[in-house]
């Protein structure tokens, strides 16, 4: 049997260069595996990761309670202004109970819905919050949930500033009409508002034209809303009287 041919340095060095190169590429190929399981996991929601997250807003006092400092903090961590509809909406997903405050377990039963446990994760789900408003559905169920949420839990009734808030908030982008009811409402004897009056403005804005032709005073509407076409209807007569004049 002949002898096999003894390896030239330069072999030599071409193997080991190769195997270096497999190992280079098995490390690199280890490394990217190790990145996206890292990466799954950090996507995936975790409960525990948003229990830290509340934490973060709450202080020793009230450890089980995120209040006005805290949200106001939540806030600016995902970019919102406490003033939009947005957290509202996010309240609603909680079901939280008095505004400006969360507990832990309504945090928890709306993010976990969500599958939040970061601010980037939740600046992520702003545009899908906004959007479920688009659904005539859920909105009535938003707007009906608001009025139990803004007003005072010891009272029956919803006082008129927080009112003309929340539907300057609800409505104002979308009812032409609701720039004549704050002013109606500024002018008028009202200093607060209850559930059927606030239910009633709903139904009112959808189905009732600008013109207020279709509104029949011997319907079932509130005397609120008697009053604010009578006064409406007085507003335009005299608009029209100067302008021929």
């Amino acid at each position: 049997m002949p002898r096999g041919k003894r390896r030239s340095q330069h072999d030599m060095g071409g193997e080991e260069e190769r195997t270096t190169s497999k190992r280079s590429r098995g490390s690199y190929a280890t490394q990217q595996n190790t990145s996206r399981r890292h990466i799954k996991a950090d996507d995936s929601f975790s409960q525990k990761r948003c229990v830290d997250w509340f934490c973060k807003y709450t202080n020793p006092d009230e450890p089980d309670t995120l209040g006005p400092d805290g949200m106001e903090k939540f806030c600016d961590d995902i970019g919102v202004e406490p003033e939009n509809v947005v957290m509202l909406v996010l309240a609603y997903k909680m079901g939280a109970t008095q505004m400006g405050f969360f507990s832990r377990c309504e945090w928890l039963k709306g993010l976990t819905e969500l599958e939040c446990d970061s601010a980037a994760k939740m600046q992520s789900k702003l545009e899908y919050l906004k959007s479920i408003l688009n659904d005539p559905n859920v909105f009535k169920s938003i707007y009906r949930y608001a009025y139990d949420f803004a007003k005072d839990s010891d009272q029956r009734s919803m006082d008129i500033n927080t009112a003309k808030a929340m539907l300057q908030l609800l409505l104002g982008k979308h009812w032409p009409l609701y720039p004549h009811f704050a002013q109606f409402l500024d002018q008028s004897k009202y200093k607060v508002i209850n559930k059927d009056q606030w239910c009633n403005i709903l139904e009112f804005s959808r189905t009732i034209n600008n013109d207020l032709i279709n509104y029949d005073i011997d319907g079932a509407w509130p005397v609120m809303l008697d009053e604010f076409v009578e006064w409406l209807r007085l507003q335009r007569t005299c608009t029209s009287s100067t302008t021929l004049s």
